[in-house]
């Protein structure tokens, strides 16, 4: 498989931090680019929504790790409202500087779970979050989900892996989830947009402020100033700490 990745990734990778970016990916047998706008519309989103055609339709939205709709909604908020609306496998993707992958499933409106490869990462250097991956147990019941149960073993290796920031990045662990799971291969380079996306589809919907169009453009320009100062709520809070693994016969 050929993707993109952050500059620099690769092996011996040791430079700069990589891209932040996010999607929601919608089955395709229950979601369509013409279902998903009535309820992009109603949460002000600002973003691109891929054109439909393949398995699964992709929504991207324009401010990661910002909010990017109403209400301080991020890219999980976005895609609870819209599992919760259209039903069907959901999935909510983010990698924050390829340091940090998170991953939320929803079936039928019912969240399956959370996963995020380091829960420490960004949190600052007193913080006593564990850097251990969190919430690996999600990875049958999302492969299931998306209609490949029999990847569960591989997934569930793949999300349990520690990455040495040195040398590998999430994109890539990201690039090998998609293979696994079926996903469109060019959803690691949609940090690209609102350029061309390397491999992807070359007509997304633009909205600002869950319009289309240029009123939609300057709508969304005005809320992204607010949106980038109000970062949704945290996608796990909780998460193993060091303080919680002392044995409090030691103390």
């Amino acid at each position: 498989m050929s993707f993109a990745v952050g500059p620099d990734g690769g092996p011996g990778y040791s430079g700069p931090e990589g891209y932040t970016y996010a999607a929601v990916l919608l089955d395709a047998g229950s979601a369509s680019r013409a279902s998903v706008l009535p309820v992009l519309a109603s949460l002000r989103f600002s973003g691109w929504v891929a054109p439909d055609g393949e398995d699964w339709l992709v929504v991207v939205p324009a401010s990661v790790p910002g909010a990017c709709a109403a209400r301080r909604a991020g890219v999980v908020e976005v895609a609870a409202a819209l599992a919760a609306r259209l039903g069907g496998a959901v999935v909510a993707v983010r990698v924050v500087s390829d340091r940090q992958l998170l991953l939320v499933g929803w079936r039928d409106g019912e969240e399956l779970g959370r996963y995020l490869s380091d829960p420490s990462y960004g949190l600052g250097p007193d913080d006593d979050t564990l850097p251990e991956p969190y919430g690996v147990s999600l990875a049958p019941e999302l492969a299931t989900a998306c209609g490949r149960p029999d990847a569960a073993d591989a997934l569930t290796a793949e999300l349990s892996h520690d990455i040495d920031p040195e040398h590998f990045i999430e994109s890539e662990r990201l690039g090998r989830i998609l293979g696994l799971l079926g996903w469109p291969e060019w959803l690691v380079s949609v940090s690209s947009l609102p350029r061309r996306v390397p491999l992807g589809p070359a007509s997304f919907l633009r909205l600002g402020y869950g319009r289309p169009g240029w009123v939609g453009f300057g709508l969304g320009l005005v809320a992204g100033v607010v949106r980038r100062r109000r970062p949704p709520p945290p996608a796990v809070t909780d998460a193993p700490r060091a303080t919680q693994m002392i044995d409090p016969w030691l103390m």
